[in-house]
C-alpha cells in the first residue's frame, strides 16, 4: 500500500461527520401545553452518504430534518456540521450557512408562479448574492439542463407537470453548489413513476458526490436508499 494512499485513508478515517446531532430535544410550547418533539436524539451522517429518514405522523422525522437544516432550534443538544456547530450560530449567520451548505426540496415545490424556471432555479443566488445576473442564469441553466429541463426554462411554473415543478425545485436547491441535499417528503406529491424518477435524480447527484437525506413515508422508495433511520416518538428507533 502506497504511502499517499495510507495518507488517505487516514484523513478519511479522522475526518468528522458531515452532521451530527448529540442528544438533541425539541419541546414545543402553545401556552402552557407542552409537546416533546425529539427526546434525546443521536445521529451521524457521514459525507456523501444518501439516507432515509421514515417515521409514522408525528414521530419527529421533520423535525429532525429542521434541526439539520437550521430552520428550527433545539431545546437541548448540540448539532454540527462538517465539525463546526450550527445551533448557536444568530439567525443572520445561520441563514447565510444554510444558504451556502444546504439545498432543500420539498414536497409542495414552493416555486414562485410569477417567475421562470429559469429565475426561480436562480434564486438561491439572488438572496446570497452571488456573482453577476448573467452568471446567476448561466449557472441556473446549466442547474435545470442537468435535470433534464433545458427546453423549458422560460417556463412558468403552472405550464409545467408536477414531476417537472419538482426538477425545477432540485436545479434551484442546487444553485450554490451545496455539499448536502434535503428532502421533505420530495416525491410525496407525485404519482409512483413521477417519484421512482425523482428518486433516480437524487441517486445520480449522490453519486457526484452530494450528501442526499431525505424524508418519506414511502417505505417501499426508502428501502432503495443504502441507509435508513426509522424514528418513533421523537427516537431513533433503527439505524
Amino acid at each position: 500500500m502506497s504511502e499517499a494512499m495510507t495518507s488517505r485513508q487516514a484523513a478519511a478515517t479522522t475526518r468528522p461527520p458531515l452532521i451530527e446531532l448529540s442528544g438533541v430535544e425539541k419541546t414545543f410550547r402553545t401556552g402552557k401545553l407542552e409537546y416533546r418533539a425529539l427526546r434525546g436524539v443521536d445521529l451521524r451522517i457521514g459525507h456523501g452518504e444518501m439516507v432515509a429518514v421514515v417515521g409514522p405522523s408525528g414521530s419527529g422525522k421533520s423535525t429532525v430534518l429542521n434541526m439539520i437544516t437550521g430552520i428550527d432550534r433545539p431545546t437541548a443538544g448540540s448539532i454540527y456540521f462538517d465539525g463546526s456547530r450550527i445551533d448557536d450560530l444568530s439567525e443572520e449567520r445561520l441563514a447565510v450557512w444554510r444558504g451556502e451548505h444546504v439545498g432543500i426540496v420539498f414536497q409542495f415545490f414552493q416555486l414562485l408562479p410569477t417567475l421562470s424556471a429559469l429565475e426561480n432555479a436562480a434564486l438561491p443566488l439572488d438572496f446570497l448574492r452571488r456573482g453577476s445576473t448573467r452568471e446567476r442564469f448561466e449557472r441556473a441553466r446549466r442547474n435545470l439542463e442537468a435535470v433534464g429541463l433545458g427546453d423549458k426554462v422560460d417556463h412558468l411554473p403552472a405550464e409545467l407537470s408536477g414531476g417537472e415543478q419538482q426538477r425545477v425545485a432540485i436545479a434551484r436547491s442546487l444553485a450554490a453548489d451545496p455539499g448536502l441535499i434535503v428532502g421533505d417528503e420530495p416525491t410525496g406529491n407525485l404519482d409512483s413513476a413521477t417519484a421512482d424518477e425523482m428518486f433516480r435524480l437524487l441517486v445520480r447527484l449522490n453519486e457526484q458526490g452530494k450528501t442526499v437525506l431525505f424524508v418519506t413515508h414511502d417505505r417501499d422508495l426508502a428501502a432503495r436508499a443504502p441507509r435508513v433511520v426509522e424514528i418513533r416518538d421523537g427516537r431513533v428507533v433503527r439505524d
